[in-house]
């Protein structure tokens, strides 16, 4: 056996985590087809040489699980009886015993703790400047010196954009160096000149109000004996949000200004922890010893505006040498009212870079750069002129005739004039080169104004314009293609749009709003779990999620939740409910369960609130409904948001077993037993002679009674249909959707393909997908789309929003053919689309026990299907066949002949790779 990965669930990087309990994982990999994990045991060291044996001693050890009898490679619970010590690198293995009981070790992993005892900050500016007094009332909290954080806000007092630096000495390089860092709203962390790490908008954004997450940094190979200097470049974002005048866009300050700031003063905090061989712990913090001034960015609006002086930049100020006198020492600040917690979530990152397919100028002093692909994007330009030459970049999703920037939607025209950045060149003679720091957006087309293509014209040159997308560095899971250009290119949009909006949050709209909708987090997860590993994503969600919740128990329809919005697009439960579908999400894709129990309070609490919605005996009929639908108009209410209702119930029961709360897990139970009994009392129609059969209506023209495609899929897929009538309701759904025509908004969608997909209508769903006219997918490719547009329309504000990208979970599912059985794909399903139009479909999905490949060709005129399969060690796969008498051929490894094992329709077997042939 072979350890492929190690590592702790919920947290992307290992390096300042401050949880009183974690859980390890692994991945295995075996080319025996035999082989089997039958026990394991994993042991924790703050010595990693106790850990290099394979039998450590006890004594050693900070914790050991002892050998476990099991072969479980997931969700181990490693909790320290005096808890994990503060500031401490610990080290850990794990060791697993196959079937012939022979030993196999990991390598060493290692992760480095914060304060998990600790959830204040100092309160330095009151304590030590305006009540020096005050000292003793904190004496007891300032005893506790190993588990308290001894940095302090510090920055400038304003709220433009600062630079901070410290230098100091060393007088031999630390044996280990661990920063902690966090700067409000986004920071740049560098040490010596160079970055500190890849993240961009460092940190993540949160309700500052009630937490701020710090992020850290290993600089070991960064530091010298002799002088150093540590860097951090502060802006706005949503912190301190700066509109920058009348001529820029700021979202939160759109139309109604309910945007109230979270602090008025940037500010900055580090602590950096140096280790030596001799055991020395030196601390290094954030204080009045600082220097600061102002940056040469004067704006830093997050939706895409930078303001930007080359001429104020002073060169070098992050290295050793650098003449600082000038600078002003940094003032001590209160900073934002949050506990301060680590980073779990992936940083946020620079991926693939966009060189322009074309480039042009539609009049003198306009030059355009067509990047071809739409994506979130951080531009960078290189330009060259007299000093104090004004440039002027602007971003587009669409452009006019002449190629200039449109914003198509005419109640967004402040976004195509208020979105633009402003640079001021320093006039080096040579190219200068300029790249926001604080702010993103979703572009396909830059345009550059104040510039020329060639010298001689009497403007700068501009010599190069790129788009780089900027996203989640969550690890990619999955590729898909087809022997279908339409459906790869459907693919493509779909994979650009995703990824645009994952950033330290699930947004559904780079460019607009940028704002944390909650509903794409639980309607997208099953798409988006075929793309990235979104465990540790979802986990920061939801604390973000538990920080928006009112007392009340509402759980609004944003989180973090930037402005207040009326109505329900505040109160919704088809977005509030991803406080509880998400945790029941991590389980069955992640295996799990590590934020059960902070969140089952709290998913309590909204059930409770949520009765107190109930109307005629149990129907919720507040909210959206079903969103999107014909633009955006409230439809099928109850049928939706009952349906969602009735699964938060069946969640938080599943919350209360794992919990062993027994007790409450039948409450829930028996409460979402009477909403079944209530939504098929009111819903389900089995008195209309006009029909063939029972269907369910919706309320919407009560007591008029549809038979909607939606209404019946919301039944169905989310089990809430009595047994005896499910050949019914899916002999009505059917009906209503075989013209092939979309009749759903984002809600409902999702439910209309997994429908299609349990009917195995390929066909039809295709058909919708190239509708000529909308709603349509390939519409939006025809006309030279790159992502998914917000509504089914032409022209949108917003041409990067994924809530309608649902489509994609139906193409691996379906198409590839890829769904978990079992939690975490323990058991997993192969069911490709024997029949269809698709001769050729291949794809691969990273699951947490390793990589799955499919690929899958049929000959429909030799009726022959050839699937190609790799298993992961510790997982089975059941490849469903076309018919109950399949001839079915199976070689392992391409050479062993397997007997015949098909039953009843499918094909079971373990780890391995695999060629199936089946006749059909």
């Amino acid at each position: 056996m072979e350890f492929l990965r190690c590592g702790i669930h919920g947290f992307h990087e290992v390096l300042g985590i401050d949880a009183d309990e974690i859980r390890f994982y692994w991945v295995l990999g075996n080319g025996h087809a035999d082989a089997v994990q039958i026990a394991h045991r994993v042991i924790l060291s703050t010595d990693s040489k106790s850990l290099e044996s394979d039998i450590s001693e006890p004594s050693s050890l900070e914790w050991d699980s002892g050998r476990i009898e099991n072969n479980e490679q997931r969700n181990i619970l490693c909790k320290p009886s005096d808890g994990f010590k503060s500031t401490c690198s610990y080290f850990w293995k794990v060791t697993v015993w196959d079937q012939n009981d022979y030993p196999y070790s990991s390598s060493v992993q290692h992760f480095f703790t914060g304060y998990p005892r600790s959830r204040l900050l100092p309160p330095y500016s009151m304590n030590q400047t305006y009540m020096p007094h005050s000292s003793l009332i904190f004496r007891t909290w300032f005893e506790d010196e190993a588990n308290r954080w001894k940095a302090v806000w510090i920055g400038d007092g304003g709220d433009k954009p600062i630079y901070l630096r410290k230098s100091f000495k060393l007088a031999r390089p630390p044996t280990r160096a661990i920063l902690f860092a966090s700067g409000l709203g986004h920071f740049n962390m560098s040490v010596n000149g160079d970055p500190a790490s890849n993240h961009r908008l460092d940190q993540g954004w949160t309700n500052y109000h009630r937490r701020v997450q710090f992020t850290s940094y290993n600089v070991t190979d960064k530091l010298d004996a002799g002088e150093n200097v540590l860097g951090a470049h502060v802006g706005n974002g949503f912190y301190a949000g700066d509109k920058g005048g009348d001529d820029r866009f700021f979202w939160p300050m759109y139309e109604d200004n309910t945007y109230v700031r979270y602090g008025n003063e940037l500010c900055f905090f580090c602590e950096l922890h140096l280790f030596y061989e001799d055991g020395i712990h030196e601390t290094m913090i954030s204080d009045p010893t600082w220097s600061v001034r102002k940056s040469a960015t004067t704006l830093a609006n997050i939706y895409a505006s930078e303001n930007h002086d080359r001429r104020l930049y002073p060169a070098n100020w992050d290295t050793p040498g650098f003449d600082a006198s000038s600078w002003t020492p940094a003032k001590p600040l209160t900073g934002p009212r949050g506990h301060i917690f680590y980073q779990t979530q992936p940083p946020v990152v620079l991926h693939e870079t966009f060189e322009p397919v074309n480039t042009y100028s539609p009049r003198p002093g306009v030059v355009c750069f067509d990047l071809s692909q739409n994506a979130s994007t951080m531009v960078k330009i290189v330009a060259e002129g007299p000093a104090g030459s004004e440039i002027v970049v602007r971003y587009s999703e669409t452009v006019r005739e002449d190629g200039t920037v449109l914003m198509p939607d005419p109640l967004f025209k402040e976004f195509e004039t208020g979105v633009f950045s402003k640079i001021y060149l320093a006039g080096t003679n040579q190219p200068e080169t300029w790249e926001p720091d604080f702010c993103f957006t979703s572009a396909r087309w830059i345009q550059v104004e104040g510039v020329s293509l060639n010298a001689g014209e009497g403007l700068p040159v501009i010599h190069s314009a790129v788009g780089r997308h900027i996203s989640s560095a969550a690890r990619r899971l999955g590729t898909m293609k087809t022997d279908r250009e339409d459906v790869n290119s459907l693919l493509n949009a779909l994979y650009w749009t995703f990824n645009s909006n994952l950033f330290s949050y699930h947004t559904d709209c780079p460019q607009i709003e940028k704002f944390g909708w909650l509903e794409v987090t639980h309607l997208l997860a099953p798409a988006t779990q075929y793309i990235r590993d979104m465990e540790s994503l979802y986990t920061k969600i939801l604390d973000d999620i538990l920080d928006a919740q009112e007392p009340s128990g509402l759980v609004p329809t944003m989180a973090p939740e930037i402005r207040y919005m009326c109505g329900p697009l505040h109160d919704t439960i088809t977005w509030g409910c991803a406080l509880c579908l998400l945790p029941d999400i991590l389980l069955r894709y992640y295996g799990s369960t590590h934020v059960i129990a902070k969140i089952f309070p709290a998913a309590v609490r909204y059930m409770e609130y949520m009765h107190g919605k109930e109307r005629k005996g149990g129907l919720i009929e507040h909210g959206l409904g079903d969103w999107g639908r014909d633009i955006a108009f409230g439809n099928h209410q109850a049928n939706i948001e009952t349906a969602i209702y009735y699964k938060c119930l069946q969640c938080v029961a599943m919350m209360a077993r794992e919990l062993g709360k027994m007790e409450e897990a039948n409450r829930f139970k028996k409460w979402a037993a009477r909403i079944y009994d209530v939504y098929n009392r009111h819903l389900l129609v089995m008195d209309d002679s006009s029909r063939p059969y029972v269907y369910y209506t919706s309320l919407d023209n009560f007591p008029s009674r549809d038979r909607t495609a939606i209404a019946q899929a919301m039944a169905l897929q989310f089990g809430l249909v009595p047994a005896e009538h499910k050949k019914d309701v899916m002999a009505a759904f059917i009906d209503d959707v075989s013209d092939g025509k979309i009749r759903a908004g984002e809600i409902g969608l999702r439910f209309l393909f997994n429908t299609l997909a349990d009917a195995k209508r390929p066909d039809l769903v295709l058909q919708m997908a190239r509708q000529e006219e909308h709603p349509s997918y390939m519409r939006f490719l025809r006309r030279g789309e790159t992502t998914l547009l917000e509504f089914w329309q032409d022209e949108c504000r917003s041409k990067c929003h994924d809530m309608l990208g649902t489509i994609y979970e139906w193409f691996y599912a379906a198409v590839l053919g890829l769904k978990p059985i079992e939690n975490a794909y323990r058991k997993f399903e192969v069911d490709p689309p024997y029949g269809s139009e698709f001769g050729f479909v291949e794809g691969s999905v990273d699951c947490p026990f390793g990589v799955i490949n499919i690929d899958f060709t049929q000959d429909l005129d030799k009726r022959l299907v050839t699937l190609k399969l790799t298993v992961p060690f510790g997982t089975t796969a059941v490849v469903r066949l076309p018919g109950q008498a399949s001839q079915v051929e199976i070689l392992l490894d391409g050479e062993e002949k397997l007997e015949n094992l098909a039953r009843n329709g499918h094909v079971e077997v373990g780890h391995g790779s695999y060629t199936i042939t089946i006749q059909l």
